[in-house]
């Protein structure tokens, strides 16, 4: 195994000049640790916002800061991990030298399966956009017998991971009708899927050229987002029973009224804005759940690599990069007009 790899550095909150492509040192696995060879990562809206420090802090919306505060510098980004365990640390067993393997990125703040996450790789820990990356072994699954392949693994982690926290949190079940925002990107493209599999019913926030894509995923009707409220009412004319946000802005106060008695509006995401004036009336009136989700906790996360195990949800892969080219990639990623994952492969 080589002594060094190639790694992105993040120095400092700002723009793509503040990553550095640099050679590192490998990192050796401590007690509980595997060390992953990775062959797969993806890029998420969470190694932007963190890149420009992009979440507020409370108190201070505009302050530059990472998802759970501020973060220390030199750091590897990259949430999204599939590879190949190339050691194990003191007192992990089981985990062999060859393995291959999806990492979960989160810390959870309890040893318990409903814990919350409280850390990301990539944010509060050295993430997969490394030649190398350090993992917990209890977050290191085994993906030996999946059809996936490592891009499509490597695609689900954050993604996947959010959104299954967000259909759980929004006990989203079949026949229901729930609105997807953002529906073409990774986070939403994940709640086509995974909830229509479900059995529930998926009008999807769009624009027009990639309704078609978005449909194909599993979406029953889709809304051009030009259209605005008044396009989702139509499209919903028996109202929403859950609303699955990754968007935020101004959609959440104008859409409220369409979500019906004892509804729910699951947010997980604020990329059309951040700071909403909301009228309370419409939500304790008509007994409308708000609900936050980060992430996923452990029991989310093992269901979706059943999922991956089985071949039940495969991903859709926008565009390939080479590691080495994470700026260019993260430009395409910025323009948005993929549809899907953008992978990239060290």
């Amino acid at each position: 195994m080589a002594d060094t790899m190639r790694a992105w550095e993040l120095t400092g909150h700002g723009g793509p000049e503040v990553l550095r492509w640099r050679e590192r040192p490998v990192p050796d696995p401590g007690p509980g640790q595997v060390l992953v060879r990775v062959t797969a990562a993806a890029l998420n809206n969470t190694d932007v916002w963190t890149r420009t420090g992009a979440y507020g802090l409370p108190g201070d919306p505009a302050a530059r800061a990472g998802w759970r505060g501020p973060l220390r510098f030199p750091r590897i980004q990259g949430g999204d991990a599939a590879g190949v365990v190339a050691a194990a640390g003191p007192g992990v067993d089981g985990v062999p030298a060859g393995r291959r393997v999806l990492v979960d990125p989160a810390r959870y703040e309890r040893d318990d399966p409903d814990a919350g996450p409280v850390g990301l790789l990539g944010s509060e820990a050295d993430g997969a956009f490394a030649g190398f990356l350090l993992a917990d072994a209890g977050r290191v699954h085994d993906v030996g017998d999946s059809p996936l392949t490592d891009a499509e693994l490597a695609a689900l982690p954050v993604a996947y991971g959010t959104a299954a926290g967000m259909l759980e949190r929004g006990r989203i079940g079949p026949g229901e009708t729930v609105l997807v925002t953002g529906a073409s990107g990774g986070v939403g493209l994940a709640l086509v899927q995974l909830a229509a599999a479900r059995g529930a019913h998926v009008v999807a926030v769009t624009s027009a050229a990639k309704a078609a894509a978005v449909r194909a995923a599993g979406a029953g009707a889709t809304v051009d987002r030009a259209g605005g409220a008044a396009a989702v009412a139509a499209a919903a004319p028996d109202r929403l029973d859950a609303v699955l946000d990754v968007a935020g802005g101004d959609l959440l106060p104008a859409l409220l009224p369409a979500v019906r008695d004892g509804g729910r509006w699951v947010i997980a995401g604020a990329v059309a804005g951040p700071v909403v004036e909301l009228d309370l009336r419409r939500l304790y009136l008509h007994n409308v759940s708000l609900v936050g989700s980060s992430m996923h906790t452990r029991a989310h996360f093992d269901g979706l690599v059943a999922q991956a195990r089985a071949g039940t949800v495969r991903p859709r892969i926008a565009a390939r990069y080479p590691l080495a080219e994470l700026p260019a990639a993260q430009a395409e990623f910025l323009r948005g007009q993929h549809v899907g994952k953008i992978v990239l492969a060290p």
